[in-house]
């Protein structure tokens, strides 16, 4: 068996979840990616990946695998590259992970700049709120939003930082009133996000120092876009990052909420594993968001 060939044939399947559209790919017969498998699982002594008549699955084993099969295929890759003088072609298949809401509001746009400068480049985006393990899923690199890192087997690098505001409707603040001090908003509706550091809990710096409240929260949610929705609807007040918040407080449709106290600041990071090397198409990609958000004023 030649072992390289079915590591890459389980990838392609996996990645294209079908034996049909890798044969394809690869200019195989779905017989020989189907053996690759079979001889690549009994090599290990088990089963990767989970077939029935209807879909497959990869096995909790398979789920390790792959991500270690990536990453020792990407290093075999820019092993060649680099021996061959091709070191400064940025291509292959590069796999993000990012917050949905900063994803779809800030990364779309730079994203597909990239893309357009490196058009042999392929890329999986896995849009997520709720923070995954970079390693098990295979991701070469993941943006993560937030106040600090507590995971000490990632590198990181901070790209700049996201002010959080907060907000509420013209027409909640018309039927309810203004909340002129902090003690204010426990007689308020408020809006939390189920994924901050402490939810329902906000704390605030103001001219009198820190101030620590656990707010009534009528309404919680795990992705920002929703909580924007239901703010701007009058259903309360909330607080947004800066990203979301910034257009809407330009044209009126929000209205920030004590601005003489503040909130902590987030921080942009982009993450990836200590024990991966780091590919060239990483390191561009990395250099190219910094300079994107430095231009955007993060």
């Amino acid at each position: 068996m030649d072992l390289l060939a079915a590591m890459r044939s389980f990838r392609r399947v996996v990645e294209l979840q079908s034996f049909n559209k890798a044969a394809e790919e690869r200019g195989q017969s779905n017989a020989s990616i189907s053996k690759q498998i079979r001889q690549l699982e009994a090599r290990l002594g088990t089963v990767l990946i989970v077939r029935t008549t209807r879909r497959m699955s990869l096995s909790e084993t398979g789920h390790s695998y792959f991500a270690e099969c990536c990453r020792l295929l990407d290093e075999l890759d820019h092993l060649e590259r680099t021996t061959s003088g091709e070191a400064g072609e940025i291509n292959g298949r590069l796999r993000i992970n990012a917050p949905l809401s900063f994803g779809l509001t800030v990364l779309a746009p730079m994203l597909a700049r990239f893309m357009m400068l490196h058009q042999q480049l392929k890329v999986d985006m896995t849009l997520d709120d709720h923070v995954l393990d970079v390693v098990s899923e295979g991701f070469d690199l993941s943006i993560r939003v937030r106040a600090t890192l507590a995971d000490s087997s990632l590198v990181a690098r901070r790209l700049g930082e996201v002010e959080q505001f907060i907000c509420a409707a013209p027409a909640y603040l018309s039927a309810n009133g203004t909340p002129t001090e902090v003690g204010d908003l426990k007689n308020h509706h408020c809006l939390a996000y189920r994924l901050a550091d402490q939810p329902g809990n906000w704390v605030l710096e103001g001219p009198d120092g820190a101030a620590s409240i656990d707010v009534p929260a009528r309404f919680v949610v795990d992705n920002s876009l929703m909580l924007c929705e239901m703010i701007q609807s009058g259903v309360g007040i909330g607080v947004l990052p800066s990203f979301i918040a910034n257009p809407l407080l330009a044209n009126g449709k929000l209205l920030r909420i004590l601005p003489q106290h503040k909130l902590a600041r987030r921080s942009i990071y982009a993450v990836y594993p200590t024990n991966r090397l780091l590919l060239p198409k990483v390191r561009v990609f990395t250099e190219f968001l910094a300079g994107e958000f430095r231009q955007a004023g993060f």
